[in-house]
């Protein structure tokens, strides 16, 4: 799982510098909410890794077991931003700016590791 490790090395070098840049706006949200998007971003993906390593080193029938724990952490998640949002600790653009520099960074890291191994 060395491509996950270099995602979370390589996403604290990104959402920080993006939420100091942030901190220029009128936004007083916007900082925070980027690395909270940024941080259940990571969560999500370590949550997705636990499960598909799970299931596949167990021989069990994947599918079934992995839409099911799919949902469930998609249930938190969302329940997780709708609590954040209710208490106006966060901003929706924060929280999608966090996100997508996360994912921009699973599909960089892909990509590189499909080059290597092709």
């Amino acid at each position: 799982m060395q491509i996950i490790k270099r995602i979370y090395k390589q996403s604290a070098f990104v959402l920080i510098p993006l939420a100091v840049l942030s901190a220029f706006f009128e936004w007083k949200k916007l900082p925070l909410s980027i690395l909270i998007g940024g941080g259940l971003a990571v969560a999500n993906l370590k949550g997705l890794a636990w499960g598909v390593q799970g299931l596949v080193g167990s021989g069990q029938q994947a599918t079934g077991a992995l839409v099911f724990f799919s949902m469930i952490r998609l249930f938190i998640l969302i329940a997780i931003i709708v609590i954040l949002l209710w208490l106006k600790i966060i901003n929706i653009a924060g929280i999608f700016i966090g996100f997508t520099a996360v994912l921009v960074l699973l599909l960089k890291e892909g990509v590189r590791s499909a080059r290597e191994e092709g």
